[in-house]
């Protein structure tokens, strides 16, 4: 089944507005572990808006009371991102493309322009034990260059199918995903997921793009959890991706 990770940068970003530890994120984190959640998620920045450095080795610390779950630190390798690679060695480290001031992540790796500069830094992450998975968009073209360099998995960037959901352009985008994914799967990558997935258009992708090894969904649920609880979110999140398998299964 498709594993849950679960991005804490809002619960974060909520506990910044104010000098406390306020909404506690390593509280969050135990909150949605003991829900069900396969993973965490965090995506520390070079400005600190949300997660900061203290943040990442707590719940590096914390995870290791809860070995069958992963955790996962997304970010720019060509910022600050190595440094809590080197520091903490999560599960996965995942690359993304962001500018420094980017509001958030808004487009996959061009590795006609970076994927040699990339190489070397999927191999550091590596050799630390760490599995890499780069941030791309659904362009099946790309995936056997993924390969070729190094990633062990690409995080497909969903926002261009949610912004279809329900529209009459969202069987052309689930196929432009479908077929990345399938390319992907090919090139000898696992296929990972995220970015404006929700409780309404999560399991419809599920079922229509094959071999999702991982979602990671931070903002929907954050503000889903405001009005079902924490651990209640998680659970409908976890039950969705039960019903995606289950149609699966069914075909």
């Amino acid at each position: 089944m498709t594993a849950l990770s679960v991005n804490l940068n809002k619960v974060a970003h909520l506990r910044n507005a104010r000098d406390l530890d306020l909404p506690s994120v390593a509280k969050f984190a135990l909150i949605v572990l003991e829900a069900g959640a396969d993973g965490i998620t965090v995506h520390p920045r070079p400005d600190g808006r949300h997660i900061r450095a203290h943040d990442v080795t707590d719940l590096a610390a914390l995870l290791k009371d809860w070995p069958a779950c992963e955790f996962n630190i997304e970010g720019n390798p060509f910022h600050q991102l190595m440094d809590h690679v080197r520091n903490v060695r999560p599960h996965q480290a995942t690359f993304v493309p962001d500018a420094e001031a980017a509001f958030t992540s808004d487009h996959g790796f061009d590795l006609a322009v970076d994927g040699e500069r990339l190489r070397p830094l999927i191999a550091e992450a590596k050799s630390l034990g760490v599995r890499v998975s780069l941030f791309m968009d659904p362009d099946p073209a790309a995936m056997a260059q993924a390969r070729a360099i190094g990633a062990d998995r690409v995080e497909l960037y969903t926002e261009p199918y949610a912004r279809a959901f329900g529209s009459a352009a969202q069987s052309a985008q689930l196929a432009r995903y479908r077929a990345a994914a399938e390319a992907a799967l090919a090139a000898g990558l696992e296929v990972n997921a995220g970015h404006d997935l929700n409780l309404a258009n999560l399991a419809p992708f599920l079922s229509a793009v094959p071999g999702v090894a991982e979602v990671s969904i931070g903002h929907a649920l954050t503000a889903d959890a405001l009005e079902f609880g924490m651990s209640t979110t998680v659970r409908k999140y976890l039950a969705e991706i039960r019903k995606a398998g289950a149609t699966m299964k069914a075909v």
